[in-house]
């Protein structure tokens, strides 16, 4: 069996009843196997919730790192890639099931430390901003302050998306968020 299965059946329960409602056993229910062959590919509850997490938004954020036309720089790159990261986070269910009913689990990683979703997004954000230093298209700077301001500013657009889209028109709130990106980074 592999993990993925585990996995996929982790992600159903957090849908269905949320993180902190998660168990072990929920799970291997889920999968239809034993609790013995969760924890053996798993030592907790939290490790296989971690594991989900990493797994599900580091594809999303993956995914937004592809843009479908071909930009004409990185910066052009990155700015088009922050704003589907931003769009992809605010729509997936898992995303949305973890802040509407355990959004005290998100803290740790707004006011501690970063997780390894936040590092994997970093690492992109940085390569992408290299890339633009030296074809031209992004100012040039400290690219790990670079890096680390723009992950916190996507950050908080993902997770405060909802309310601020609750009386603000939603494309022109992105437009306006591509416009600061595009604005902050150009030369």
């Amino acid at each position: 069996m592999s993990d993925d299965v585990l996995l996929d059946a982790a992600k159903k329960c957090v849908l269905a009843v949320g993180v902190r409602r998660t168990t072990l056993a929920e799970i291997a229910r889920t999968a239809k196997v034993s609790r013995m062959t969760v924890y053996r590919r798993f030592p907790d509850v939290r490790s296989v919730l971690a594991t989900l997490m990493t797994r599900e938004f580091g594809s999303l954020l993956q995914g937004a790192a592809e843009p479908e036309v071909e930009p004409a720089h990185f910066r052009e790159k990155l700015v088009q890639s922050s704003s589907a990261a931003v769009a992809a986070l605010s729509g997936d269910p898992l995303f949305r099931t973890l802040l509407d009913l355990d959004s005290e689990l998100v803290l740790p990683y707004i006011v501690e430390r970063f997780g390894k979703t936040q590092r994997f997004a970093e690492g992109v954000i940085l390569h992408l901003l290299k890339s633009g230093h030296e074809d031209g298209s992004i100012r040039k700077g400290d690219p790990a302050s670079q890096a680390r301001t723009l992950l916190l500013l996507i950050q908080s657009f993902a997770f405060s998306y909802r309310p601020a889209i609750a009386d603000v028109d939603e494309k022109k709130l992105m437009a306006e968020f591509a416009n600061v990106l595009d604005a902050a980074l150009r030369p």
